[in-house]
């Protein structure tokens, strides 16, 4: 259903004071990663890295073979041990406020936490929030041209709530949507008020471990499209520094420049739903060292039902390539490999790796290129080779995986120690190397 006008007025006029202090001022963020605390070693990281980017894809899967308008997600799969989502941010809901823990999804845009009175909550660290303890939240009618948008096409009834029940594929969640002051923010914080978000009572057991999402991706309901913040950024640290944080700006802080940066436009995104809320890029090609491999240029073509293309997202770990464009990836890096090959396909989708000898150093690799539409993303050794150890064996693997299906994914393994600045406005995305951990 296309955003109407009366929505698009109503939701203006309820965060016009939250719009005029991100568009003057901005904010930062701290991200935290969901692994930071649990004392893992490098391969224990990178195999929980690529379960989650495993479940991510078969989310991507059902969307392709079961679209429809009601599924509009691709997080899976999480519990205690392995929780959903890569990156967290910490903010506060209510008055008084509660602290919370929330995943930051560019693939969603749906704000929701867990709600009292629980009909089935799932387990999340902290306690539950409970709307009847803030001073703050107000519930959405269904009179609210909101419920035109989101919750139903059939007639509310009188007096009803707007209730919602947004679907995943292999998850679910259901509840209210109501409005709530929330504080973000580190250095300074920064309320904002009567933010539209979803009071859900009642989850699957995917989202075990969660207290719930923020999303940023184009839809009317993300964090960025509530504050009409024209842009964002994000500078993630190195896969492995489990002690600091990354950091996420929206608004004017996001912005940044330097002879270094380099832009590549956003390709249009498909009308159907969910693929409409996705950052497309256009990959013409990838090199490694000054050898461009041999893909063919309709490989990452994007097509209207959604196949093809490539997706940009802070959710995925591991980049997938579909098919065409991992096997050339693969060959040229057998090509230069003078390592035993090991077969470790059943190693969460490492499948190409080669046998450290004992006490060897690492190879000399060169740089791997992504060729955008005007730019390129120079990704060196540590952002694609990964050193992992498997059955009291040392192997030196490729971070990037097979796709069997018809869509690539930039993952956010590859993305670590870039500055990367989604200009929502311009429908542009811009890049630039970066120690973020500095």
């Amino acid at each position: 259903m296309k955003l109407n006008i009366s929505y698009a007025i109503t939701l203006f006029l309820f965060i016009l004071p939250i719009v005029l202090s991100v568009e003057n001022n901005g904010f930062r963020i701290e991200l935290r990663h969901v692994d930071s605390k649990g004392n893992f070693t490098q391969s224990e990281l990178l195999y929980r890295g690529a379960a989650r980017t495993m479940h991510r894809l078969s989310q991507i899967r059902g969307r392709l073979l079961f679209s429809s308008a009601n599924i509009i997600s691709t997080m899976r799969g999480g519990n205690e041990e392995t929780p959903v989502g890569t990156y967290y941010m910490d903010l506060a809901i209510g008055t008084p406020p509660l602290f919370y823990s929330l995943i930051v999804d560019t693939a969603t845009d749906l704000i929701w936490t867990q709600c009292t009175p629980c009909k089935k909550c799932v387990f999340q660290p902290r306690p539950i929030y409970n709307p009847s303890r803030s001073t703050t939240v107000s519930p959405i009618p269904c009179n609210s041209p909101i419920y035109e948008y989101l919750c139903s096409v059939d007639p509310p009834p009188p007096s009803c709530l707007c209730s919602y029940n947004y679907t995943y594929v292999a998850g679910w969640t259901s509840g209210t949507l109501k409005t709530e002051t929330f504080t973000f923010g580190t250095t300074k914080a920064v309320q904002l008020s009567k933010t539209v978000f979803g009071c859900s009572t009642s989850s699957s057991d995917d989202f075990n471990g969660t207290s719930g999402l923020v999303g940023f991706s184009r839809g009317p309901f993300s964090l960025p499209s509530q504050l009409n913040a024209s842009m964002f950024s994000y500078c993630l640290t190195s896969f492995f520094d489990t002690n600091s944080t990354s950091t996420l700006f929206l608004g004017p802080l996001a912005k940044f420049s330097g002879t270094a940066v380099t832009s590549t436009p956003f390709v249009k995104s498909p009308s159907k739903s969910p693929f409409s809320s996705f950052y497309y890029l256009s990959l013409q090609g990838i090199s490694l060292g000054t050898t461009k491999l041999s893909i063919q240029p309709s490989t990452f073509t994007l097509q209207s039902n959604g196949t093809g293309g490539l997706i940009i997202d802070s959710g995925t770990t591991i980049t997938n390539l579909i098919n065409q464009a991992y096997h050339a990836v693969q060959n040229a890096i057998n090509s230069i490999v003078n390592l035993r090959r090991v077969d470790a396909s059943n190693i969460n989708g490492f499948d190409t790796c080669y046998n450290l000898p004992s006490g060897s150093s690492l190879p000399t690799m060169p740089d791997m290129t992504f060729h955008f539409e005007g730019a390129d993303m120079v990704l060196p050794v540590e952002n694609y080779m990964i050193p992992l150890a498997y059955q009291n064996n040392n192997l030196w693997c490729l971070a990037i995986f097979s796709s069997d299906i018809s869509v690539s994914i930039l993952g956010n393994y590859q993305q670590q120690n870039f500055h990367i600045l989604y200009d929502v406005d311009k429908e542009v995305l811009s890049f630039a190397p970066a120690q973020c951990g500095n």
